[in-house]
């Protein structure tokens, strides 16, 4: 695979769902890339990456920025209240506002520096113990919680459980967006983009399609 067969694949996915051309937004997944093969997306065109980690991001970004003008960087890992600063420095989105007390600094940091990211709330469909994010039963106390603190949530972000079907999470997502007045859903990654564009997707989250697989080593 890689960036343009993502690219067809994205458009193709458009087309069937009846959606505008364009509508979705690729968001590559960068995290642990060797730095060769992001350089070539870059090198591609493509202006709109994802990252997990800060420290991470930091150690590279500011320089890929400088060269390649125009992106926009998205944080979509689990995010440290002590990394607001230097995360409100670096990325245009976040993806994972995921708990009250992450909302209440990130408003503080905000109110500080006079402008805030896109803002996405992270909603744990499955309810999983081990996964971050607001439950859907308390997503829309949390949604007007958080616009009572004068942030702009534009949108909700999931991560389906591995061994289930995606849909019915995806649809459930979409469904507290339309109930809150969203317009924006961060869902769908390499195995089930196509299937959280009909669904109504946004924003996809594609790394190992695009990048190839990861080492962690």
């Amino acid at each position: 695979m890689g960036l343009n067969d993502i690219r067809r694949r994205i458009a193709a996915a458009e087309s069937a769902a009846g959606r505008a051309p364009g509508a979705v937004t690729l968001i590559a997944v960068s995290k642990v890339q060797p730095p060769e093969r992001v350089e070539a997306v870059l090198a591609a065109g493509h202006r709109v990456f994802g990252e997990n980690y800060v420290q991470e991001a930091a150690g590279k970004w500011p320089a890929w920025r400088d060269r390649f003008p125009g992106g926009q960087l998205h944080m979509i890992g689990p995010l440290q209240t002590n990394k607001l600063k230097p995360a409100l420095q670096l990325f245009d989105a976040i993806h994972t506002l995921d708990r009250p007390s992450l909302a209440q600094k990130l408003a503080r940091q905000v109110q500080g520096v006079g402008c805030c990211p896109q803002l996405f709330v992270q909603v744990n469909t499955g309810a999983e113990p081990q996964k971050a994010g607001i439950l859907p039963d308390e997503a829309d106390g949390f949604i007007a919680d958080c616009r009572a603190l004068d942030l702009d949530v534009q949108g909700l972000m999931c991560i389906p459980p591995e061994d289930q079907d995606a849909t019915p999470h995806f649809r459930a997502l979409r469904a507290i967006a339309v109930r809150n007045g969203l317009s924006s859903l961060s869902m769908g990654m390499s195995a089930d983009f196509e299937t959280a564009i009909a669904e109504g997707a946004t924003h996809v989250r594609v790394g190992s399609a695009i990048f190839g697989a990861r080492d962690y080593g």
